[in-house]
């Protein structure tokens, strides 16, 4: 069964959404939104809703990236939902083990099981310097750290054992012996324990995984139930899907208990050319100054004297590439299978970021995803509206009832906890 999540984000994956006079753009502190769009998505018995998240401003005039710190919002959300799971980044950057397990237990607790966790590590210096550092670790010893980070998550909630609640009012809240100290002294922590937040309805939080480097590959291999992926094509999802698979299956789990759900940008319409016009829109509202500001921090060259109608200037290969591999990776390919000029690469990019991008009629639409499914590309798509509400709104109303019907997406939940959905 196909699994379909959500990435909410600002006012739209697009980089214009913000502009657009139907965009939200005026209630982004306001949670009541966000609860809204998870709602919509409940309706479409979306498997969860998913917030990345930051850690530095990176342009203030742009699209108003962060707003609300996501644990927080997830947990006022939880309350005005009731199935949809709820997915959150947290950096093992800049968190601890500890303060991690402790604010992903209580969602858990706080949504009846539905919390998931997308093990991350930051990008940019710029961050680094709003915790204390120069500038980012190595990728080497970010991932060790990341992979330390995890063990010791997953032993503090494994602290409680399940049942050591007792709760008999004559002498004993929970059981001595079903409490565990994990004692770890690591080369990035020491934490005691055991963790102060009881042992959660799932146990412990659904864990995600978004790495695209080598080390991310292997970090997802050993510990992701899920990965969002980053595919701009069948060609290069298939790919990555079996390389994961395998490294998963190396890893001595079963990958097909893995789903991998690449990022999936949808324009729909009545028409093709309907759905085209949409696109159009939005790309007409595109600042291009900006645009190549931001490419500029993806390629780490200047392109603001780059020329917006010739072919891009050659970039080096990727393994001579220094900085984060994922989205770059992804430029290369757009540029060897689409030969774009240098405005249509900033077209591409503002939507979804070279991620898969299918416009269409909800027909066609629904098949490029099966196919995608089918061709061994996929076990999902984690959605990425490119303007919120109605792009949302628009994939619930139109193709999903078309899933629906063809028997590749549930009609009603049958599940109470995010792990049981996504199996």
């Amino acid at each position: 069964m196909l699994h379909l999540n959500v990435f909410l984000f600002g006012c739209g994956h697009h980089s214009a959404a913000w502009r657009h006079p139907r965009s939200r753009v005026e209630d982004l502190g306001d949670i009541g939104y966000y609860s809204e769009l998870a709602r919509t998505a409940e309706r479409g018995k979306f498997d969860a809703v998913f917030f990345a998240d930051g850690h530095s401003v990176r342009d203030p005039a742009g699209a108003g990236t962060w707003f609300l710190e996501p644990i927080t919002a997830l947990t006022a959300m939880a309350r005005a939902t009731s199935h949809i799971g709820l997915v959150t980044t947290v950096s093992t950057t800049f968190y601890t083990p500890f303060h991690a397990a402790r604010l992903l237990a209580s969602l858990d607790h706080i949504s009846g099981g539905r919390a998931g966790w997308n093990v991350v590590t930051s990008m940019f210096d710029a961050e680094a310097r709003n915790h204390g550092f120069d500038e980012i670790p190595s990728r080497e010893e970010r991932y060790a750290r990341a992979e330390e980070f995890v063990d010791v998550a997953l032993a503090l909630w494994d602290s409680w054992d399940a049942g050591a609640l007792v709760l008999d009012r004559e002498g004993m809240y929970a059981d001595p012996d079903a409490v565990h100290s994990i004692d770890h002294v690591g080369k990035h922590f020491r934490v005691d324990g055991p963790l102060t937040v009881p042992r959660s309805p799932q146990g412990r939080p659904v864990l995600f995984q978004a790495g695209a480097s080598g080390p991310g590959r292997d970090l997802a291999a050993r510990y992701a139930e899920a990965i969002y992926a980053v595919a701009y094509d069948i060609e290069s999802g298939a790919s990555y899907y079996r390389d994961v698979k395998a490294r998963i299956d190396r890893a001595g789990r079963e990958s097909a208990t893995v789903g991998i759900m690449p990022g999936l940008v949808t324009y729909v319409g009545s028409t093709m050319a309907e759905a085209r016009a949409k696109k159009a829109e939005l790309d007409a509202l595109l600042p291009v100054a900006q645009s190549l500001r931001q490419l500029g921090m993806f390629v780490e060259q200047d392109c603001s004297e780059w020329e917006l109608d010739a072919p891009v200037p050659p970039l080096p290969p990727l393994e001579e590439f220094t900085g984060p591999h994922g989205r770059y990776e992804t430029i290369l390919r757009i540029i060897d299978k689409d030969s774009p000029t240098v405005r249509e690469l900033l077209g591409t990019l503002a939507a979804g970021g070279g991620h898969a991008t299918m416009i269409g009629t909800p027909e066609s639409i629904a098949d490029e995803i099966e196919e995608w499914v089918r061709r061994g590309a996929a076990d999902g798509f984690n959605l990425m509206p490119p303007l919120y509400p109605e792009s949302l709104t628009g994939f619930v109303d139109h193709i999903v009832p078309i899933l629906q019907q063809r028997g590749a997406f549930r009609r009603e939940y049958t599940s109470t906890t995010l792990r049981e959905m996504l199996r």
